[in-house]
């Protein structure tokens, strides 16, 4: 019984090996995949979202001629009117609106800065960006996916977002 075992197993070692063969060619031929499609991330995510039908929706208002500069004071817009702008994803221009930014929706602020680059911690590279502030005392403090954080982080704020208060 044990014999027949043995010859059981001895034939399978070339069926295994094969098997195990062709996962690694299928995961090396993923990762070379996914560095492709990492630096043309916008034209796959289109790409998707025509596959499935999705639409992506533009501003209802145009961007201001003068942009945003430190000091000024600002209303965030309703979470209506900010959904107006927001695509499948909850994103305007790849700038994600997160449910935690609600909060401060029909509320006023002072622009802290501008926002022109920025260190991107997924991939340790810098972006760099357009149409972006930062207000005062506009900041996270954690998820609801993962909880509670202490690391005080400003949220990022597209200038379409925000209603200029004179």
């Amino acid at each position: 019984m044990r014999a027949e075992r043995l010859s059981c197993q001895i034939r399978c070692l070339p069926l295994m090996s094969e098997e195990l063969a062709w996962k690694e060619v299928v995961i090396q031929s993923f990762w070379k995949i996914k560095r492709r499609i990492k630096r043309r991330k916008g034209y796959v995510t289109r790409l998707i979202s025509s596959a499935i039908g999705i639409k992506e929706n533009r501003p209802t208002s145009a961007r201001k001629a003068a942009p945003l500069q430190a000091g000024d004071t600002v209303r965030v817009r309703s979470k209506k009117e900010i959904g107006a702008t927001l695509d499948f994803w909850n994103r305007l221009d790849r700038c994600v609106f997160m449910e935690e930014m609600a909060a401060y929706c029909e509320t006023e602020h002072r622009v802290l800065k501008r926002v022109e680059r920025f260190l991107d911690e997924r991939d340790y590279l810098m972006k760099k960006v357009k149409g972006i502030v930062l207000l005062e005392n506009a900041i996270c403090r954690g998820t609801i996916d993962f909880g509670k954080c202490d690391r005080s982080c400003f949220f990022f704020w597209k200038e379409e977002w925000l209603q200029k208060v004179d």
